[in-house]
């Protein structure tokens, strides 16, 4: 089979159980080698899995000094808590990296799911229907604090009040969205509303082409083009098997993902970038008749 879509490829290196200097020694690496267009940390104060006690790296300020490292990848959290910070405060960080980066932000946002962390940290979790509606309305206050001059917002949850955000991202209008989260009734329906890109929070690809019909149907509710947003996914790699690596993302691909995140676990392989686009990215560029 054949396609004419374009594939986008990144990176991810999950800031746990891991050092500083072993992910920028990836970042660097990604940023370096053409075959790849973004890279990507995750937004989580605890470990995740069975341990919750490794050291974990904080998203944002991570980014930032990466942006700083980097000059010609885009860069992004997959995907920020939106429970964690207020939107407004949320949008000056966002704005802050734009710049730094120099317009490379993709703007990774979902509405937040970890327990642990928000029972330690005191944090609110809400209810999963509220933390969704949340994320709704923190949309519309980064869309509008990256646009207007003065921002005014009536939600029931967040308000602004000749609010601003200077200075404004670079990109414009506004940094891309990436919204992660599969809940068909209101998640794929904010992705609809908002999203220029939308993560497939996971599992089968039976799942993710139901999924992505359900957004379909959302985004002709709502008045816009499906194929105005990119379907990504996310899959973890095995430097011991990379072609069981390449043949797990070619359903995807075939179901319509054309935003590919090859996630990397600690330690780093030696050369696992050039690997990376020798072994993945190459092959399913050539095998899929399309380019970057």
């Amino acid at each position: 089979m054949t396609t004419k879509r374009p594939l986008s490829f990144g990176v991810k290196t999950a800031p746990q159980f891991t050092t500083y200097d072993a992910m920028l020694r990836v970042w660097r690496e990604t940023d370096d080698t053409p075959d790849f267009e973004h890279a990507w940390l995750f937004d989580h104060f605890y470990t995740l899995g069975p341990d919750p006690n490794g050291p974990d790296l904080e998203g944002w300020t991570l980014l930032a000094a990466y942006a700083a490292q980097t000059q010609r990848i885009r860069v992004g959290l997959m995907v920020t808590g939106n429970t964690y910070r207020h939107p407004a405060v949320l949008a000056n960080m966002g704005a802050t990296v734009d710049i730094i980066s120099n317009g490379r932000l993709d703007f990774g946002i979902g509405a937040g799911w970890n327990e642990l962390e928000h029972t330690a940290y005191g944090i609110p979790l809400y209810t999963p229907g509220e933390r969704i509606r949340r994320l709704g309305e923190a949309c519309e206050v980064v869309r509008r604090l990256w646009t207007d001059t003065i921002a005014n917002f009536e939600g029931k949850y967040y308000q602004l009040r000749e609010a601003r955000c200077e200075p404004k991202p670079i990109q414009k209008p506004y940094p891309p969205f990436v919204i992660g989260g599969s809940g068909e009734q209101l998640t794929l329906r904010i992705v609809a509303q908002y999203a220029d890109v939308w993560n497939f929070a996971g599992g089968p690809v039976e799942t993710f082409i139901h999924k992505s019909q359900v957004l379909d149907a959302h985004c002709a509710a709502v008045g816009r083009d499906p194929a105005s947003i990119q379907r990504s996914i996310q899959m973890r790699m095995d430097p011991a098997d990379l072609a069981a690596s390449r043949a797990s993302l070619r359903p995807y691909i075939e179901a319509g993902a054309t935003h590919l995140i090859l996630n990397l676990s600690y330690p780093y392989p030696d050369g696992i970038v050039a690997q990376l686009a020798r072994e993945i990215v190459r092959p399913l560029r050539d095998e899929y008749g399309v380019e970057a």
